[in-house]
């Protein structure tokens, strides 16, 4: 056996010494001793006799396949691009995968995150903490309108890359750029704008303005990034000034409510006054027609009159007479007394009964007695 040189074969001893316990191995092995004696046996294993190379040898090799593997592999995730430079230069894109490359320095490979929403925020920092906390900006939010008003704007643009290459390649500092870019484009279109549609009716129109406009510059700089969104976080006047500002609205508001109830009432008066004015008109021409229809029918009858009269005046002016006593009387109390001065005839007045009947029938209230007695 390989180890019998070293351990004499014989007795109690083993392939590393005595055996504790046994005749002379009373103590316990050394550990170093044993190490010792197996790299001993080891080197004599090796074809040659000299094995003092195998070691540092598979060590380098385990790392020389270590480092050719990563070197010669690069993971593209879901959300990013690979893009490949060969000596800096941009050569080709890689998709989502895992992917084989030329080694460092030859070939390197930069991952940017295309589908991941950016987000800068303008005239504010938020921070997260116990709660989220929001600090402003003066110098980034202070803003100057068409009507010479300062107006305060914090506002969001969120972004994300379009054009991995033209990203990487075209503009040294994207994140700074899309900043500089949109508090640019946000004072041109405020600073074309007057204040009251900024704080009132015109948000959104302003956000899509100002989106548009980032987003032809950006083109312009070949900067490979869209803008998806652009979100007004707060529109105000000047701190120092709010107060005076929200009077100010606040009477503008009252102004413009009691227009409108001035115009309700118009709305509701002058077709009531119309219709009133209709309504007089119509009477007055159908008093007209009826003045106009009695005369025309008087001086008809009159005619007629007229032409009994030539054939009979006695009879005509006894009728006259009569009919012209009938609408006198009709309407008078009257008194009959006998021209032979037997004193007043009894007349029994038929329609004056006819008259007090119905009043004669309406019930009386109770009459009540002095001291509560009925």
């Amino acid at each position: 056996m390989p180890w019998s040189n070293q351990s004499g074969g014989g007795g109690n001893n083993g392939p590393w010494g005595p055996r504790p316990g046994g005749p002379g191995g009373g103590q316990q092995p050394d550990l170093e001793d044993i190490l010792r004696k197996s790299q001993d046996r080891l080197r004599q294993a090796m074809p040659g006799g000299g094995g003092g190379w195998l070691i540092p040898g598979l060590i380098a090799l385990v790392v020389a396949g270590v480092v050719g593997w990563f070197g010669f592999l690069v993971t593209v995730r879901a959300d990013e691009v690979g893009i490949v430079m060969r000596f800096g230069e941009y050569v080709r894109q890689l998709p989502p995968g895992l992917h084989f490359r030329l080694p460092y320095p030859i070939e390197e490979v930069e991952l940017p995150k295309v589908t991941r929403l950016n987000r800068i925020e303008i005239g504010m920092r938020s921070s997260e903490g116990s709660g989220l906390s929001v600090r402003d900006v003066p110098e980034e939010s202070l803003m100057l309108t068409g009507d010479e008003n300062i107006v305060d704007i914090d506002f969001v643009v969120v972004w994300k890359i379009s054009d991995a290459p033209d990203y990487l390649f075209k503009i040294q500092n994207p994140q700074g750029s899309v900043k500089d870019v949109s508090e640019s484009s946000m004072r041109e279109i405020i600073g074309q704008s007057d204040i009251e549609p900024i704080l009132t009716s015109s948000r959104a129109e302003t956000e899509g303005k100002v989106q548009q406009l980032i987003q032809r510059i950006l083109d312009g700089y070949q900067a490979g990034i869209q803008v998806v969104e652009v979100q007004l976080q707060k529109v105000d006047p000047p701190a120092q000034v709010i107060d005076a500002f929200r009077d100010v609205q606040a009477a503008r508001a009252d102004e413009e409510r009691l227009q409108n109830e001035a115009q309700a009432y118009a709305n509701r008066i002058v077709p009531e006054a119309r219709g009133e004015a209709e309504r007089i008109l119509q009477s007055a021409q159908g008093y007209r027609d009826r003045v106009i229809a009695e005369a025309k029918g008087e001086a008809e009858r009159f005619e007629k009159v007229l032409e009994e009269y030539a054939k009979a005046p006695e009879v005509t002016r006894q009728r006259i007479f009569i009919d012209t006593m009938q609408e006198v009387l009709s309407n008078t109390d009257k008194i009959i007394i006998d021209k032979d001065g037997g004193g007043v005839v009894p007349y029994l007045p038929l329609s004056e009964l006819q008259r007090k009947a119905p009043a004669a029938t309406a019930p009386t209230a109770p009459s009540v007695q002095s001291g509560g007695q009925q």
